[in-house]
């Protein structure tokens, strides 16, 4: 699957939940912590293909799934330039994590980084649209 096809499935997958959640009268407070792990690999388990497993992406206690697609990250499926033959598809825009290469193309590694799983950092990215906070992530050529 491509980054764009994984972007716009997961924003559909997100907005139903905070429809229905807006829908029941939620605060802001009470949509971030419904977004906790242990309530969506519960409530939600179609909404990430590891919590049928009972897997977390990153280890840590406190996992906040608001924003699943870090801001941070910047992608373009046709590249956004090349290292030595590679082609780059995605990119950490505070270089945080690694990076991997495997048949011509280099990709972020997040599963390091817990930067936007905390709660405080999502209070502070916060907005009912997930679109409107990831906007900068698709990167145009």
């Amino acid at each position: 699957m491509s980054y764009d096809e994984w972007f716009d499935k997961h924003a559909d997958k997100h907005k139903k939940i905070v429809y229905k959640l807006v829908a029941n009268g939620y605060t802001k407070e009470q949509i971030i912590d419904y977004f906790e792990y242990e309530n969506m690999a519960k409530e939600e388990i179609d909404f990430c293909p590891l919590y049928k497993d009972n897997k977390k992406c990153h280890e840590m206690e406190k996992l906040n799934c608001y924003l699943c697609g870090c801001p941070n990250f910047r992608f373009n499926d046709e590249g956004l330039g090349e290292y030595n033959e590679f082609k780059i598809l995605s990119r950490c825009e505070i270089n945080n994590g690694e990076k991997f290469a495997g048949k011509g193309v280099i990709h972020q590694n997040c599963s390091k980084c817990t930067v936007p799983h905390h709660k405080v950092y999502v209070k502070k990215n916060f907005d009912l649209d997930w679109k409107k906070i990831m906007s900068v992530c698709k990167v145009a050529k």
